[in-house]
């Protein structure tokens, strides 16, 4: 009998988590914020709003993902989003760079803004029709941001439904140029906007609840051209040739070397020129895109990018004089910054990651610390606390034409996004 008591003792022992467990002694866990938080009546009832609002917020997500939003041509999307938000008792209005911006006005002047950005990485005319198939929903952008998006329209219409009322002000943002060389403008707008009043930015994107993205990854995109003569293929072969120059620099350039740690990484992504296949090209031009979670790193790339170049074209150049071709038939080179994304990184007691931690485990939800490009990027750099979560369900083939979304498990996301926003903001009673 001793034995199993003993055996009993150490079994429990094992299943309480570490955090309860000091200096040998057994002590009772500490006591979630967020369990206080759930037994407020209204958000209870908000909690509840959101178990019965999934199949709506489905519904909303199809509509909007089914709408093109390219980054800068944001306007039908953002249009469908504004009545949207104007459904949920909103003050709605749309900024200079394309936001949809819905205020619910608290007691304070405070802002917690809650974001979800627009566009998508598909260009115009890009099928959209969003496809059923069993439990999976097939389309371009149904998940990044079609999730995001329906999110933030479906936590807005469940405090209106709730009737909850908050300490600080609720901003709800669709927000414009997330995706490539959008740059982030529509963050950076809002930003400026309420410069001095937010005190969190949670911005929602994708579907992914397994994931808390506090560290923003610090990344540059350059454009190089490249323009010279131009010629007929034959009559005037051994002219400088800005797409091999190019090409000669892209192959210098990939030999890169990168570390580890901290994680580094370059891709050409685009590579455009020439008219004709029997035309010498007159310009070409790549555009590359430089990451890395340190950005010291960054300058090195880009220093061995412009060194690759210089290679390309100087190569490039003495095949031309060699062909016999004069000097003055020379190529000419332009780089162009198309974006800068800063780092940052959530501070590890930064009440926000302790809100949405406290969140996850009263849910129950298991979920690990990120480093991402996101709209978070850019509250973080300025020392605004900032997170990106997603909406809920679950996701894959992001950025392609084979992207889908399964909706199961969405109302943990709602909710997430939900108790971490009022955790934050605070009740007004």
């Amino acid at each position: 009998m001793l034995q199993v008591l003993l055996v009993s003792c150490i079994l429990s022992s094992m299943a309480m988590p570490l955090s309860s467990m000091r200096a040998g002694a057994l002590v009772a866990a500490e006591p979630n914020p967020i369990d206080a938080l759930l037994r407020e009546s209204t958000v209870s009832r908000a909690v509840e709003a959101v178990d019965r609002s999934t199949g709506w917020v489905l519904e909303q997500q199809i509509q909007l993902t089914e709408i093109p939003a390219p980054t800068f041509h944001e306007e039908a999307r953002g249009a469908a989003v504004k009545k949207l938000f104007g459904s949920a008792g909103l003050k709605t209005r749309v900024d200079s760079a394309g936001n949809v911006i819905g205020e619910r006005p608290g007691s304070r002047r405070d802002i917690v803004l809650l974001s979800a950005h627009l566009d998508t990485v598909f260009p115009a005319g890009t099928p959209v029709r969003v496809r059923k198939d069993g439990r999976l929903y097939h389309g371009p952008g149904i998940s990044d941001n079609g999730a995001g998006l329906a999110a933030l329209v479906g936590v807005a219409r469940v405090l209106r439904d709730a009737r909850i009322r908050t300490q600080m002000t609720l901003v709800f943002a669709a927000n414009t140029g997330e995706e490539g060389e959008g740059n982030l403008r529509g963050m950076r707008k809002l930003l400026e906007t309420y410069k001095g009043r937010v005190r969190a930015v949670i911005a929602i994107d994708g579907a992914s609840i397994e994931h808390i993205t506090s560290m923003a990854l610090a990344s540059r995109r350059i454009e190089v051209s490249l323009s010279g003569p131009g010629g007929h293929s034959w009559a005037d072969f051994g002219l400088p040739n800005p797409i091999h120059a190019l090409s000669r620099s892209v192959a210098k350039f990939v030999q890169t070397h990168v570390p580890d740690n901290p994680r580094t990484t370059f891709n050409v992504g685009v590579i455009t020129g020439g008219t004709t296949v029997n035309s010498i090209p007159g310009q070409a031009s790549i555009k590359v895109d430089l990451r890395s979670e340190d950005e010291t790193q960054l300058d090195t790339l880009e220093s061995a990018l412009h060194q690759a170049v210089d290679a390309g074209v100087e190569e490039e150049m003495a095949a031309a004089r060699k062909a016999g071709h004069p000097e003055a038939a020379r190529l000419e080179v332009k780089y162009n910054l198309l974006g800068v994304r800063p780092g940052g990184e959530l501070a590890a007691n930064a009440p926000l990651l302790e809100a949405i931690r406290n969140v996850d485990r009263a849910l129950g939800n298991r979920s690990r610390l990120e480093r991402s490009s996101t709209d978070a990027n850019v509250p973080l750099s300025m020392g605004i606390p900032a997170i990106a979560i997603g909406g809920g369900g679950r996701a894959g083939g992001a950025h392609t034409l084979g992207e889908w979304y399964d909706p199961k498990g969405r109302e943990l996301g709602l909710k997430r996004v939900l108790l971490t926003a009022l955790a934050i903001a605070g009740l007004e009673r």
